[in-house]
């Protein structure tokens, strides 16, 4: 399984010191969460992960690789996947349309070297159409399939995100508020299934302000408070930190 390692990460904005020193990592199987209030550099750090921009310092490697100066599109291909604050679909085709994007693109790189295993399959050897099928079944899009994701609200096509996402099949994938906009019987359903994908061995970094879920679904929590790691620990080890009560959680927590 796949490993994720950023060690001392740091990112400076002209003079503004945005993320200092940031060292975390995810194993394949893990559910690891970043937390923290608005603005405290958590974007950031997947966007500095992912390539989308240059840290000023320290190192992020995928199984042993060492990825820093990759450009996005190699990290991708060398199985760091991604979903954004922001959410980023195709809004004019379908929901069934997007993810097969996402396999399209899956399907040039492994002619270029393979990738890794579909993790909602059980190591299942699937056909195209029945891979997209399974990704929109396992995510409660499979009566949507041929909605125009425009259309949708947020929650489903953060959703139709994800699924995109997954149908590239990264061993590693960081998922930048994806229960935003889902109510609360479907974050229970997400919650759900990123357990089943930890489970089957996808490795997972998170970035949400559903604390509940958070608390729920991560095995190992980081908290991040102006660019700074504060606290690190199990569920229980975080919300027990006086400094991250101070700074996000909040004595009622």
């Amino acid at each position: 399984m796949s490993t994720l390692e950023v060690s001392d990460l740091t990112v400076r904005f002209g003079g503004n010191l945005a993320v200092s020193k940031v060292s975390l990592s995810v194993a394949g199987g893990e559910i690891v969460g970043l937390i923290g209030p608005n603005g405290a550099g958590k974007t950031t750090v997947f966007n500095a992960v992912s390539g989308v921009i240059t840290p000023t310092s320290g190192k992020v490697a995928l199984a042993g690789r060492d990825i820093s100066k990759l450009p996005t599109y190699k990290r991708a291909r060398a199985g760091l996947g991604r979903t954004f604050q922001r959410l980023e679909v195709f809004s004019s085709l379908s929901v069934r349309g997007n993810v097969q994007v996402g396999l399209e693109i899956r399907k040039s790189w492994s002619r270029r070297g393979g990738c890794d295993r579909q993790y909602l399959a059980d190591g299942a050897d699937l056909s195209a159409d029945s891979e997209v099928s399974l990704i929109l079944d396992r995510l409660d899009l499979l009566g949507l399939a041929d909605e125009i994701v425009g259309a949708l609200p947020t929650g489903q096509a953060r959703l139709v995100e994800l699924g995109r996402a997954l149908a590239a099949r990264p061993s590693i994938i960081l998922l930048d508020e994806p229960a935003s906009g889902l109510d609360e019987n479907e974050t229970t359903r997400f919650g759900e299934l990123l357990r089943s994908l930890s489970g089957a061995g996808l490795g997972i970094l998170l970035v949400e302000h559903d604390v509940g879920l958070v608390m729920e679904v991560c095995d190992s929590l980081h908290v991040l408070d102006f660019g700074t790691v504060i606290a690190s620990g199990d569920a229980d080890e975080v919300r027990q930190n006086a400094a991250v009560v101070d700074a996000y959680l909040g004595a009622g927590t």
